[in-house]
């Protein structure tokens, strides 16, 4: 098959990109990023290697260059990445998020649907839910939860999700979408919890957690995440939605603890901060329906995990390095001024 990667050189992107050239040998990848902020070609340096991939940079909002583009390429599978991500900057700057996450998303697929694309699949987040009560373990986000987005990102997410529905319903377009948890491992753009700390802590920086640090999240390894979307690409039903989360629910701080103990360093790092505006209070997700239906289980648990994302990234320090320069450090001397 012929695969269109949007956002693959991002985080995800590029650990899915890695993926399916790994365990399908058989098909072409074609990766695809604007390469902005977030977008780093160096993680794509692994994939040169293999004879099947290719890159392109291209803009999924420029609808003639994407058309040109898909009439050339033929694709069979459009899976679509691309999207700004962070909740912080949505905050600061809603517009390019509506810009990228609705109208991108929509181009993509008027795209798909004039060149015959077999498939289109929307990676999305289980943000779209909203957030869920501290004190209540037992609830969690199914396929069925009412989307009830808190942010200008989560709600640019949740109104692609619901564009990508109303493409399958009225246009007949061929699609899945998949919401999952925190995603965690390598390659991860340090503005997010785990890298963030673990490069502050490797420089005996402060580690700011917002508000208490009591807020919960779902910590999925990226690599579950990856064999998740690719089932549901491959496999999963026309028109469905699943969920792909990690069964490892952890308060920030208590991440922010097993950092700081890994790398033996002090829990007087930890420096708290003020929270973010509409803080999601709990996320987790009900895995059940990706493996009744498509026998999906993660392979990592967080203890093991973690310990492995760590070591990645005091592996690739110049990475890092690199990475957090620039762009980066602007917007983390804006964000994080007052400490």
């Amino acid at each position: 098959m012929n695969i269109l990667i949007t956002g693959a050189a991002g985080f995800i992107g590029s650990n899915f990109t890695y993926y399916e050239l790994d365990k399908h040998p058989e098909d072409r990848i074609v990766a695809l990023d604007l390469l902005t902020y977030a977008g780093n070609l160096k993680n794509l340096e692994g994939c040169k290697k293999y004879p099947q991939f290719s890159f392109v940079k291209m803009d999924i909002r420029d609808r003639d260059s994407i058309y040109k583009f898909f009439e050339k390429e033929n694709f069979d599978i459009v899976v679509n990445f691309a999207a700004e991500s962070h909740v912080d900057r949505s905050i600061m700057d809603p517009e390019v998020f509506l810009s990228t996450n609705v109208i991108g998303t929509e181009v993509l697929m008027d795209a798909c649907l004039k060149y015959g694309v077999k498939r289109f699949h929307q990676v999305s987040t289980d943000e779209v839910y909203g957030d869920l009560p501290l004190e209540t373990k037992d609830s969690f986000f199914t396929e069925e939860t009412p989307l009830h987005a808190s942010s200008p990102y989560s709600a640019s997410k949740a109104a692609a999700d619901l564009l990508v529905n109303a493409y399958n319903r009225t246009y007949g377009l061929n699609t899945t979408i998949s919401r999952c948890s925190n995603n965690y491992g390598p390659y991860q753009f340090p503005e997010k919890l785990i890298p963030l700390m673990i490069n502050n802590a490797r420089h005996d920086r402060p580690l700011p957690v917002y508000g208490k640090g009591i807020n919960i999240r779902d910590w999925l390894h990226v690599y579950d995440h990856c064999a998740g979307i690719d089932l549901v690409m491959r496999k999963g039903k026309n028109g469905e939605v699943y969920n792909i989360g990690g069964h490892n629910e952890k308060r920030n701080i208590d991440v922010v603890k097993t950092i700081l103990k890994e790398l033996d360093k002090p829990e007087s790092l930890i420096t708290y901060v003020a929270d973010r505006k509409g803080h999601d209070l709990r996320y987790a997700i009900d895995p059940s329906k990706i493996e009744r239906e498509l026998g999906w289980k993660p392979v990592y648990d967080f203890d093991t995990g973690i310990k492995e994302t760590i070591e990645w990234y005091l592996d690739h320090e110049e990475w890092m390095n690199e990475i957090t320069s620039g762009e980066y450090l602007r917007y983390y001397e804006e964000m994080y001024k007052d400490i």
